[in-house]
């Protein structure tokens, strides 16, 4: 028995997570998802059945059949081939805008919450990017700096810094008054050892789950920037441009757009439910 306790004892904070986690079963299937669209992106090459830019002019506009599950576009090219090799696009820049931002925003949220002279400065140019509509202020800087695919990832890093920066400094103002941080300064640990060892951890948490949530907001962002021609540019098959592509045949061949559509909106719901599932494990209120 006492080994049992033993046992039990050593598990930390996210092992108790983790164990929440999985007694939620859509949260669990969403997780499962986001793992297997992630592994299509990485190996997209592998998978594609069709050369995603192959033109067959014999095979224009046909609906889904055998030979190609989403059918083919306007100029003959599989739609199952282009949504797998877009999902590099799409997914990737998803995570990879958000882990950017994640980063940046938590450092600059750290920083702010834990020198009382550099909270004004930091926290009031937050205020001034969230301060503008997120759709005009990405508009504004990618006609600054011009259409392409890495201007338009600078802009979705930029948006979405201020949400991680602000959470953070809300956890580092709560935490660093706590009686733990007094003990550590106590016994002689300097500044940067209490940020990063003992405040850095504890803030966590919720960035987690604002990571997850952001995730599925950057994905709709890159595909509403690439849909009206201020992201992703033609001939690459990002989910948001296949749309765009095949808006203009909604009556003949509706597949071109739903089908990229559908994609999209799986894989925010399942970073949203993700994300809610993350919240509820991780809320200290709720029932073990």
């Amino acid at each position: 028995m006492s080994i049992f306790r033993k046992k039990n004892a050593k598990k930390g904070p996210m092992a108790e997570v983790w164990r929440k986690l999985k007694k939620n079963k859509w949260a669990m299937v969403s997780l499962f998802i986001i793992i297997f669209l992630i592994l299509v992106a990485l190996f997209a090459p592998l998978l594609c059945p069709y050369d995603y830019a192959l033109q067959d002019y014999e095979h224009v506009l046909e609906v889904p059949s055998w030979a190609h599950p989403f059918g083919t576009d306007n100029f003959g090219r599989d739609i199952f081939s282009r949504v797998i090799f877009g999902s590099r696009y799409t997914v990737l820049i998803g995570f990879g805008c958000i882990t950017v931002s994640a980063v940046v925003g938590i450092a600059l949220g750290l920083i702010a919450g834990y020198y009382k002279k550099l909270d004004g400065l930091i926290m009031r140019s937050i205020d001034i990017v969230i301060g503008m509509p997120a759709m005009t202020l990405l508009m504004c800087l990618i006609a600054v700096m011009g259409i392409s695919l890495r201007n338009m990832c600078i802009a979705l890093c930029i948006t979405h810094i201020p949400s991680f920066a602000r959470v953070t400094r809300a956890q580092v103002l709560t935490l660093k008054n706590q009686e733990f941080i007094e003990a550590s300064v106590a016994l002689g640990a300097n500044k940067k050892r209490i940020m990063l060892k003992h405040i850095l951890p504890n803030a966590l948490a919720p960035n987690i789950i604002e990571y997850s949530l952001g995730a599925g907001g950057v994905v709709l962002w890159s595909a509403s920037l690439s849909f009206i021609g201020m992201g992703v540019q033609s001939p690459t098959p990002e989910w948001g441009l296949l749309i765009s592509e095949g808006r203009q045949y909604l009556r003949t061949a509706p597949h071109m757009a739903i089908i990229p559509g559908l994609t999209i909106i799986l894989l925010t719901f399942v970073l949203n439910y993700l994300g809610d599932g993350l919240r509820d494990a991780m809320d200290p209120r709720l029932n073990k």
